[in-house]
């Protein structure tokens, strides 16, 4: 499912020569430690940058940024929450 949606990303990136750069934001929820969680959003966000740059996109337009527990879209109570915390965003870059 992920990769569908990545490859549609990646399409998109390519076809539209404006977008300069693209910041990947890897999150997490906040279940372990500050610094792990850190570590493991960065990893995340390399991951998908490097998925998306293997289809054709130029490195030079992808930033991967982890992000750690930061800023959750959920509430880290409950298992649902915590999944949708852990994510990735993309944000056109100025």
């Amino acid at each position: 499912k992920s990769f569908e949606l990545l490859d549609e990303v990646a399409r998109v990136i390519s076809a539209n020569a404006q977008l300069k750069k693209i910041r990947v934001e890897g999150y997490t929820d906040n279940s372990g430690a500050a610094d792990f969680n850190k570590k493991l959003s960065q990893d995340r966000a390399e991951s998908v940058a490097a998925y998306i740059a293997g289809k054709g996109v130029a490195k030079d337009r992808l930033e991967a940024v982890g992000l750690g527990d930061t800023s959750p879209v959920a509430t880290n109570d409950t298992e649902e929450g915590r999944e949708q915390n852990r994510r990735v965003e993309f944000k056109i870059a100025q």
